[in-house]
């Protein structure tokens, strides 16, 4: 070769410089390997090097080093090595030497039929595409790096492995799905990384973290974190195998609603937040001692502001560091599952923050969310709203919610604000929001999202449930999407809730006179497949503690909550209780604070843990107290008219067992002689009642049950003769099961 034909092959591409001022598209077609005949020219740009070598690696001898030219201080090195010759670099820095393989050195990497099924929609497990990776590549370990950012001008990825520099490792567009990738040698788990953005306009967008990292830096801190691609070994097959029962409608099923960061502070010290292994050791002891079937946790995802309660998440696809890492949540789900207790996460796909490391605004344009305010942000919280218009959006939030529940074995999902979802003008004023395509409020985007969310976790995890926390009359919430339903396994009862509560706040001399508020929800009680709950919100907010909603004095207040949580238990529902509503916590929940457990000091308190431990296993023991919630044949009223004595009594049935009779006297008058119908003869035991002394009560019943008399009452052929204790529900069984 000549000496003009060598200087040739230091020319630097014309578009170079752009890659020099940091807005170069196509680096790839700059830097790495490019055939020049027997040889290949190399480039390189390492910017503030103090110099860049090449080691040339031969097979049967020691590698060759040679020197690589800079181009006019630019921090572009170019050399060459024989045509197809394996190299890395050696790069000399102000104090360190870093010996590393050329990441413009590889092809690309995501297939293309990839590609194309998430630009079509098809993609939901978009996860395992992108985000970053460990990978091998040619016998290189390295991690693949992936994001969607279609109108992106220039995407990089930095860390502390490039000193945070954007220049350093721009990345490839693969214009088919607008996702930029680039492997990177030599990084391993455990890395920071992000993404440096450049808009089209040359704008630098603010750092952004990586929306499909499987791990992130505790907040305040904003970086993703490399993790590793080792799945955990799990060993909770025999649970696994048998959830599907253990889920379905007519299982026994109660919820302990948990709020992770004030459960308990551990050492009692206000700063300090449990881990996976705390929760283990305490936490999942507790739950089953309590009777419950499941926990259910405030969103986990990551999220920049604690006080939102995990309810504003960014990172959906990372359990938060706050408790640590994604192998310890695993090992804190599979020690649950060995405890026979399902866990449900709160997931949260109807808005997200407007933090700037986050999805706002991501490549320069409106991405995940929409452009125009009536559509795009949500009033009541300030944040934003997914465009489910966008197939790549629904992608990403299907993904993450297959990814809980497949990666980490999670057992059921509650989505949180469904209705916020479905009407466009939700919490809107008049002119604040945008019609659908036929001049109505309904989402009609939203809706086909959830159908098809529902749809794929039908298909994919047919043994997980999907809660919808939805507080308006939508028809066929809980109906299967092929009748034209949202396709949801259950549906909170939100307006159970709102009317028992405000039964149960008023004067008991008041009561008979609102029956209403108990008998409504049986007009509607089998329109869906629902759960009963008690949550955070309805102790927080300025609403005060269960028990501080009770009228009367210290022990009415008790028994009032006592009788209420029974009646709860025993109506048709699954069952869900926020902590520390089990022991009657007196002051409303702070989620800077932990659970009142010094409260269980006060008897009354201690009884009411007693109280919902027993009503749990006597729902568990007794199928017409669960097996036909879902089914009208399963529950008859037997007394709802009573004004002047305000008692309530029903029948609950069962297909595999005897019937259950419930008697609730909401007063705190005794009531003697008082007669209720049976739906047949013999000894009825007395299988619980709320004001037996364990519970804090003062022992008035029935002297343990009480024989059936041939009396038609209550359209029922059998009655019997009962004594009602004070403020106080009794729960009677003709087949007596030990609790």
């Amino acid at each position: 070769m000549t000496r003009r034909q060598d200087e040739s092959l230091y020319i630097v591409p014309e578009h170079a410089r752009d890659l020099l001022a940091g807005r170069c598209p196509d680096p790839f077609s700059i830097l790495g390997r490019h055939n020049a005949g027997k040889v290949d020219i190399i480039r390189a740009f390492y910017p503030d090097a103090a110099k860049v070598r090449l080691v040339v690696e031969r097979p049967r001898s020691a590698p060759a080093e040679r020197a690589m030219r800079q181009i006019d201080d630019t921090g572009l090195y170019i050399g060459t090595v024989p045509q197809g010759a394996r190299y890395h670099f050696r790069v000399t820095w102000a104090d360190a030497v870093e010996e590393a393989a050329d990441p413009y050195s590889f092809g690309p990497v995501i297939d293309e039929h990839d590609l194309r099924l998430f630009a079509e929609g098809r993609s939901f497990h978009a996860d395992a595409m992108l985000g970053a990776h460990p990978v091998t590549l040619h016998g290189v370990d390295g991690v693949l790096f992936a994001v969607w950012a279609p109108n992106a001008l220039r995407v990089s990825v930095i860390g502390d492995f490039n000193i945070w520099d954007g220049r350093r490792h721009s990345m490839r567009l693969r214009h088919t799905a607008g996702i930029w990738e680039i492997f990177l040698p030599g990084i391993s788990p455990g890395e920071r990384y992000k993404f440096e953005i450049m808009a089209k306009n040359e704008t630098l967008l603010p750092q952004k973290a990586d929306p499909f990292a499987r791990f992130s830096e505790r907040p305040p801190a904003t970086a993703s974190i490399v993790t590793s691609g080792v799945r955990y070994a799990w060993d909770d097959d025999a649970w696994m195998d048998t959830r599907g029962a253990r889920q379905a409608p007519g299982s026994s099923i109660s919820i302990y609603e948990v709020h992770i960061a004030s459960w308990r502070r551990p050492g009692g010290d206000p700063d300090r937040t449990a881990t996976w292994g705390d929760l283990t050791r305490e936490l999942i002891p507790y739950v089953t001692q309590a009777g419950f079937t499941h926990i259910e946790l405030l969103p986990i995802m990551e999220h920049p502001f604690g006080g939102s309660w995990g309810y504003q998440s960014l990172g959906l696809f990372a359990p938060s560091a706050r408790h640590g890492t994604p192998a310890e949540f695993a090992a804190f789900m599979n020690a649950c599952h060995a405890a026979g207790l399902g866990v449900i996460l709160d997931w949260v796909p109807a808005h997200f923050p407007n933090d700037v490391h986050g999805l706002a605004c991501f490549d320069g344009t409106a991405l995940f969310e929409h452009s125009d305010p009536r559509e795009g942000i949500h009033r009541d919280w300030n944040t934003l709203i997914y465009n489910f218009g966008r197939h790549e959006v629904r992608e990403f939030l299907i993904s993450s919610a297959l990814m809980w529940l497949q990666h980490y074995h999670v057992d059921g999902l509650r989505v949180d604000a469904v209705a916020s979802m479905l009407y466009r003008d939700y919490s809107r004023q008049e002119g604040d929001w945008v019609p659908n395509i036929h001049g109505g409020r309904e989402n009609l985007e939203a809706v086909s999202f959830i159908r098809e969310l529902t749809d794929a976790i039908s298909r994919e995890v047919p043994d997980a449930v999907i809660i919808a926390e939805e507080s308006t009359a939508w028809p066929g919430v809980t109906r299967a999407t092929s009748e034209g339903g949202l396709g949801f396994s259950f549906k909170w009862n939100m307006g159970w809730m709102h009317d028992t509560l405000s039964f149960i706040q008023r004067d008991p001399l008041w009561r008979g006179h609102h029956l209403s508020e108990i008998l409504f929800g049986m007009h509607y009680g089998f329109s869906e497949r629902f759960v009963l709950s008690l949550s955070h919100d309805e102790v927080t907010h300025g609403k005060g503690s269960l028990i501080a909603r009770m009228p009367g004095d210290h022990w009415q207040k008790h028994a009032s909550l006592r009788s209420y949580l029974a009646f709860m238990w025993c109506h048709p529902g699954k069952k869900l209780l926020f902590m520390g509503c089990e022991l009657a916590q007196a002051h409303e929940w702070n989620h800077d604070g932990e659970v009142d457990w010094a409260a269980t000091g006060d008897p009354l308190k201690a009884g009411m843990q007693v109280l919902v431990r027993d009503l749990n296993r006597t729902m568990r023991l007794y199928p017409a107290l669960h097996e036909l919630d879902c089914d009208p044949a399963g529950f008859s009223w037997l007394i709802g008219d009573d004004v002047s004595n305000a008692v309530f009594a029903w029948i609950r049935f069962a297909v595999s067992g005897s019937p259950v009779v419930i008697v609730w006297n909401t007063t705190p008058v005794i009531r003697e002689n008082y007669w209720t119908g049976l739906p047949s003869g013999g000894y009825w035991h007395e299988i619980l009642n709320t004001d037996a002394g364990i519970y804090g009560g003062s022992n008035v019943g029935n002297g343990g049950g009480v024989n059936a008399q041939s009396r038609p009452a209550h359209g029922q052929d059998w009655s019997c003769e009962l004594t009602l204790p004070p403020l106080a529900v009794i729960v009677l069984s003709s087949a007596r099961t030990e609790v």
